[in-house]
């Protein structure tokens, strides 16, 4: 029994947030934001939306791409670091927006590369047979967590959902998924909770990186990742037709494309227009290249992300 992509959907806000707006607000301008991040806008969540209330948005295209009732669900796994609650978890609000119940229902928190996690544990559901179709999202609202004075963080991200539904196949789908993590990074990237009984810490909790450091580790945790990945399957990189990364930054990306030897017009980009929206942003991507049509049945994609934990993953899916 193998997993196999049957639908995917995602969902951005409306209201952009643009690089000439920021330059209004910290010391930034856009060429600085483009040359170092490749970004020109971002979405952020309005007053009455979600993470929630995006993943649920997202879930319903995909469901509907599935052509698959939602009460046909076996279970709902949601990756996010931002819910508005610590509990109930933001599956269980999304389980009850689609209007079902009983369905199994949770988060998986691996910032960036929540999706790819979720992804696994949702492939390994299936191939394991207590599951024949499964919902992903990956919903983020980092916005929220950005201290509006940080230039180095209110630039890079952005708010949005992607969302895919696994079913069962008999033909191969999802080739492997391959998951890490490295603890003894936290203190560069990560966000803290506002709730710690730390007496001097501060209520308003925002989100920290070191972006040098960072960029560094993630050049090098990629890298192997993509040999691991590569090597599981004695398969060139030639055989590749998508590469489909975390969409954090534009240098990020083409050092990976280049350490695949792929042109970036193999490359699915959308970085430029939405920022990094953590969790969705693989799935964002995935489905707005399904969307166009560039990705197309019979292919193979190289699915990939890295973010705080540290957390890094990939997944090989025949389309």
């Amino acid at each position: 029994m193998f997993a196999r992509l049957a639908g995917t959907g995602h969902f951005l806000p409306e209201h952009i947030l643009t690089n000439a707006e920021l330059e209004r607000r910290v010391d930034t301008s856009d060429a600085w934001i483009r040359e170092r991040t490749g970004i020109r806008e971002r979405r952020v969540c309005s007053a009455d939306e979600s993470v929630v209330s995006m993943a649920t948005e997202a879930a319903k295209r995909a469901l509907a791409a599935a052509d698959l009732p939602a009460e046909h669900l076996d279970l709902i796994v949601v990756a996010t670091t931002s819910a508005d609650r610590a509990f109930p978890s933001a599956a269980c609000e999304v389980q009850h927006a689609l209007g079902i119940t009983d369905t199994p229902a949770f988060d998986v928190a691996a910032a960036c590369s929540g999706f790819l996690f979720a992804l696994s544990v949702a492939e390994k559901y299936i191939v394991s047979g207590a599951a024949k179709h499964v919902l992903v999202i990956g919903s983020d609202a980092l916005t929220r967590m950005c201290n509006p004075d940080d230039r180095n963080t209110i630039i890079l991200f952005g708010d949005g959902a992607g969302a895919a539904v696994l079913s069962a196949s008999t033909e191969p789908g999802i080739l492997s998924t391959h998951i890490y993590s490295a603890g003894e990074f936290a203190s560069l990237l990560g966000a803290d909770h506002p709730n710690r009984s730390d007496e001097a810490f501060q209520q308003e909790a925002w989100l920290y990186m070191r972006g040098r450091e960072v960029f560094k580790v993630a050049v090098e945790k990629l890298a192997e990742l993509v040999e691991h990945t590569l090597a599981f399957h004695q398969m060139k990189a030639t055989e590749l037709d998508w590469l489909i990364p975390h969409q954090a930054n534009y240098r990020i990306i083409q050092a990976t494309a280049r350490k695949l030897n792929m042109p970036m017009a193999q490359v699915v980009m959308t970085l430029e227009k939405t920022g990094n929206t953590s969790a969705a942003s693989v799935p964002i991507a995935l489905d707005v290249a399904i969307r166009d049509g560039r990705i197309q049945p019979g292919q193979t994609l190289l699915l990939e992300a890295f973010g705080g934990g540290f957390a890094w993953g990939s997944a090989l899916i025949r389309y």
